[in-house]
């Protein structure tokens, strides 16, 4: 789709019968934010900007510093498809500046823009394709979720039920959005589903992740049905993972630089370094792909979301998975990385990986060799043996391990490197001090 520029916005806003504009941006946490302006005040936005105080959302400043813009990116246009009745409504994806007219640096789509111009320095194109599951819980008359669940088995069910109906409507919406939608399907469980879109640079693959969630929670919502992006909603069941492919290309020719005929797994040295970096750094970002107490109840093993570092092609209890590529599309090469859960905030999370794979890149660095068994079978001696380290059990040790991350430093800024740290470390504290009503079940009693 071209990009718009302010002026075809202006026109296709006012000949559209919009009404209202939606300026969205997030705070670091991953929350949708949104500022609502009146037709009449568009023209004036895409040229000035929108002012708003940022002392009020998550991270963004200190009052004294509060002062911000929102700046519409043009290209991000589009009417919002469930409120497009009785005067529509559109909305534009924005950056943040400070009052200065400078990006102001705790910007998640600033930070991403800092990873992609890395890249493009390096000569490179970082191509990004993730796939989002989620749960959907209905709601009874007074607003009350069933969250229970049959169980798992249910992948690629085609069941003509409600859900299959809201996942069509999802689609149409993302389809009005602009958006590419490759495959939807039943999940592993019950009442879980996953929408796949194309792969895109990653500025592009971010701003349809933050679309994606939007339309999927609200398209829902007008069925009486509660969509969630929770990666452990239900003990037992399959959690929700946000698997993310990726690819470097060539910035001039778009040529994929991750194919190289003369290797069994059709990869080159340069995906290789990229494969090595992620593999490397993957425990200092870990805190940015998983960012809540919630997704460490879904990195446990026995549910196909990895534990361990390591990497293959058909093993899907690694890490990084190198799908196989069919009649010759080498422009399709690329590996999926797959502990990232949709929690997250997708314009950190995609650039704290681009940098972590660069990073590899930069160093030259090597992978060990594929290990294709299940390696929640793997004993400690064997663990050992195959050089694998694991992930993360828990929030606490990932935020501690991002802290000390050198990279993440100089990608995030140290204030908001120190502020992310901050807040999630709150998270743990408040999570830790809760008293559960499985403590009360197990001990009240007892003890």
């Amino acid at each position: 789709m071209p990009k718009l520029t302010k002026e075809q916005v202006l026109k296709k806003a006012t000949e559209g019968g919009v009404e209202l504009i939606d300026l969205q941006f997030t705070d670091y946490l991953g929350a949708l934010k949104s500022c609502t302006i009146p037709l009449g005040q568009l023209a004036d936005a895409l040229e000035n900007g929108k002012w708003f105080d940022g002392s009020s959302v998550e991270g963004f400043a200190r009052i004294a510093e509060s002062d911000m813009y929102l700046v519409p990116d043009p290209a991000t246009y589009a009417v919002v498809p469930w409120r497009s009745c009785d005067g529509a409504t559109a909305r534009l994806i924005c950056d943040v500046y400070s009052a200065e007219g400078e990006h102001f640096a705790g910007d998640p789509r600033y930070i991403l823009k800092k990873a992609m111009a890395e890249a493009e320095e390096m000569g490179y194109i970082c191509n990004c394709g993730p796939e989002y599951e989620f749960y959907m819980f209905p709601q009874d008359e007074k607003g009350r979720l069933e969250l229970k669940s049959k169980g798992n088995g249910f992948y690629w069910t085609h069941a003509m039920d409600e859900s299959y109906e809201i996942r069509k409507d999802i689609i149409a919406a993302l389809e009005a959005f602009g958006i590419e939608v490759e495959a939807s399907h039943y999940e592993a469980a019950d009442r879980q589903h996953e929408i796949d879109f194309k792969y895109a640079d990653a500025l592009i693959c971010a701003d349809n992740a933050l679309t994606l969630k939007y339309t999927v929670k609200n398209i829902a919502n007008l069925y009486r049905y509660q969509a969630t992006f929770m990666p452990k909603p239900i003990r037992g069941q399959a959690g929700s993972g946000m698997h993310t492919h990726f690819s470097l290309a060539d910035k001039k020719t778009g040529q994929n630089l991750f194919y190289d005929d003369s290797d069994s797994y059709n990869l080159s040295p340069l995906a290789y370094q990229f494969m090595a970096g992620l593999m490397k750094y993957i425990n200092e970002i870990v805190a940015v792909t998983n960012p809540i107490v919630n997704s460490y109840k879904r990195l446990t093993p026995g549910y196909e979301a990895p534990v361990y570092i390591c990497w293959a092609r058909k093993n899907r209890t690694a890490l990084i998975r190198v799908p196989a590529i069919r009649g010759g599309a080498t422009q399709a090469t690329r590996f999926e990385l797959r502990c990232p859960d949709p929690s997250n905030n997708p314009y950190l999370a995609l650039a704290a990986m681009i940098k972590a794979g660069l990073q590899g890149v930069k160093e030259k660095m090597k992978v060990g060799k594929p290990v294709e068994e299940d390696v929640f079978e793997f004993d400690d001696t064997k663990l050992k043996k195959y050089y694998i380290n694991s992930l993360p059990g828990s929030l606490r040790i990932a935020v501690e391990l991002f802290d000390k991350s050198k990279i993440m430093k100089e990608l995030f800024g140290e204030y908001t490197h120190g502020r992310y740290v901050a807040t999630k470390m709150e998270e743990w504290e408040d999570y830790r001090l809760c008293v559960t009503p499985w403590e009360i079940s197990r001990y009240l009693e007892d003890v």
